[in-house]
């Protein structure tokens, strides 16, 4: 079987956007994909799609509420005050090109592997029961590159 594992380090929408895209296609053909969230991709997966104050410690709950969740990724570029997701959305729904959600909910569809990092977890003082239900498990660097091994990996 073939294998794509992502390695999810940007909580940017646009990037969000790449990354559950090669996800669903992928995993749409028949590969295994695994997609490890790590530091600013967790937000992707918190549980809180919004701003919420979580974590161990005043830090990490300024990092966690800060950075917000899934519906306050920023773009990479040109963010206009945050509204460009939300236009970037309307885009997506008017040209009917499948939204950040959408793909998202086809990732989880489609069986794709989600992975959490324990290590930016710790740093930001979070736990498994902050994120989705849909997360695999929670993993380290060395246990995921045994889980990618013998397939592509990319960097986003």
């Amino acid at each position: 079987m073939k294998k794509l594992s992502l390695i999810c380090f940007s909580g940017e929408f646009d990037k969000m956007v790449a990354a559950f895209t090669l996800a669903t296609g992928a995993a749409a053909v028949n590969y295994e994909v695994n997609v490890f969230f790590t530091f600013w991709g967790l937000n992707i997966i918190k549980q809180a799609r919004n701003r919420r104050m979580i974590g161990r410690g005043a830090m990490a709950r300024a990092f966690n509420y800060l950075s917000g969740g899934f519906s306050n990724l920023p773009m990479s570029r040109l963010n206009m005050l945050g509204a460009s997701p939300r236009i970037m959305t309307g885009l997506m729904k008017k040209r009917n090109v499948a939204t950040l959600d959408q793909l998202a909910q086809a990732a989880i569809a489609l069986r794709v592997n989600l992975f959490a990092c324990e290590m930016s977890m710790n740093i930001l003082g979070m736990d498994v029961r902050d994120f989705v239900p849909q997360i695999k498990e929670v993993v380290g660097v060395a246990k995921f590159l045994e889980i990618a091994e013998g397939g592509q990996t990319l960097f986003i």
